[in-house]
């Protein structure tokens, strides 16, 4: 990358820059897509912080429904992943169905 590019201001949330310097939403790939759904999961999982407020947002309907697209995604592409990603498939979707029983049976408290 050039020297001009580097002294550049940083790319707004969620860009990256291109070869040429020019802030573009990073290349969609099967692993980026799993991966922003799993943050998409702990998020509503109250896990991740809003972030601008801060604020733990938790809904448990809105988990489910991203755990039902992986594994609707997984059953769509069988047979089309390639080890890595079927694994990171099987993985992510293990993780959010475990951590989805332990919010599931414990509701968060009033305060």
């Amino acid at each position: 990358m050039s020297e001009q590019n580097q002294n550049c201001k940083p790319c707004p949330d969620g860009r990256v820059r291109d070869n040429a310097g020019k802030c573009v939403m990073p290349e969609v790939t099967f692993a980026s897509f799993i991966l922003s759904l799993n943050t998409t999961a702990l998020f509503h999982m109250g896990e991740l912080p809003h972030p601008e407020t801060g604020e733990k947002i938790i809904d448990l309907e809105l988990v489910k429904h991203t755990i039902d697209t992986i594994r609707m995604l997984r059953d769509k592409t069988k047979g089309n992943l390639d080890k890595d990603e079927e694994e990171m498939v099987a993985n992510i979707l293990y993780d959010l169905k475990i951590r989805y029983v332990k919010a599931a049976g414990n509701p968060p408290q009033a305060t």
